[in-house]
């Protein structure tokens, strides 16, 4: 069981690359790093959206297939892995996978805190992507982790903004932000993906790939926006992403922590797996901005317009 509580927590967030569907590869890349951030003396590793799993393969699968790769959680079988790897290392987990819930015969893009005490929270995506046979996540999650409160939102539900200010309302200082993400085609000026070859060739060419991986494919878009969840609610946001190959789509990693400045404090910068840690202090989260904003709201103003349905059916991601 992880330690006891503390004033300083020092994060480690991981990029690394899956393999999709092979669940004891990915288990085994975690248990690694794991043990790597509890040498570094970190109270908690996170991890990538479906890092167990693997994520981009499952637009290919039936429903029945994908049935066969979820699990269901807490008492699914790399749930359990995922408690022995935090048993093991006396650290915290956060990882994710395809949940199935037998009860309802849903299923659910899922984010899990452990400890080697067990399950400590389970979040399910509000906005699902890549299979019409998910379902979509229909609550908020926020938990105490070692005396801090921290909130979870997967990949796309961080893009829709009342999302991270409805966490940090509810208390969150800390949100974890699991992604796989950037280096995809979408409306936005300059984005694509990025060819597998520069990958394959990164050893002899490190320049190319890391033009294509720092420019608007992938991190330029990605430092438009996401310091701005951290900054204008005054938390802590751990961003975690894979590097290579998921599926067919190269990722480019860049898994950070920033702080309530919307500051990076620590970025994994490397062309291959990588891990960066951070300590976030309390002190910052008073001090900054977002503090000052959220109390400063006139929700008596705006809370009406705020709750308004949307007049679109676009309630998951998927189409």
């Amino acid at each position: 069981m992880a330690g006891p509580k503390t004033t300083d927590l020092r994060i480690a967030t991981v990029q690394f690359e899956n393999a999709s569907g092979d669940k004891a590869a990915n288990l085994a890349s975690i248990s690694r790093f794991a043990a790597a951030a509890a040498s570094s003396g970190s109270h908690v590793v996170a991890f990538h959206e479906c890092c167990v799993t693997g994520y981009t393969f499952a637009a290919g699968l039936t429903r029945a297939s994908l049935w066969a790769v979820a699990e269901p959680v807490p008492d699914g079988a790399s749930t359990q892995a995922l408690i022995g790897i935090a048993r093991a290392h006396n650290i915290h987990v956060l990882a994710g996978l395809f949940e199935r819930d037998e009860q309802t015969g849903k299923m659910y893009n899922t984010y899990v805190c452990v400890s080697g005490a067990g399950l400590v929270a389970r979040f399910r995506k509000l906005h699902p992507f890549i299979s019409a046979h998910l379902s979509a996540g229909d609550e908020l999650v926020v938990f105490d982790l070692l005396g801090w409160k921290a909130g979870l939102l997967i990949c796309y539900d961080n893009n829709v903004v009342e999302n991270v200010r409805a966490t940090a309302l509810r208390g969150a200082e800390i949100l974890f932000t699991p992604h796989v993400t950037m280096c995809t085609p979408s409306t936005r000026p300059g984005a694509g993906f990025v060819d597998a070859a520069l990958w394959r060739s990164r050893e002899a060419d490190p320049t190319t790939l890391r033009a294509e991986f720092d420019g608007l494919k992938g991190r330029a878009w990605l430092m438009k926006w996401l310091p701005a969840r951290a900054y204008d609610n005054g938390i802590y946001v751990v961003f975690s992403n894979p590097i290579g190959m998921d599926d067919d789509q190269l990722k480019n990693g860049c898994s950070m922590v920033l702080d309530p400045f919307g500051d990076v404090l620590a970025e994994c910068r490397k062309l291959d797996e990588d891990m960066a840690v951070a300590v976030c202090t309390r002190d910052k989260l008073e001090k900054a901005g977002g503090f000052r904003y959220r109390k400063a709201r006139r929700p008596e103003i705006y809370g009406e317009t705020l709750a308004q349905e949307n007049d679109s059916q676009l309630k998951v991601a998927w189409m």
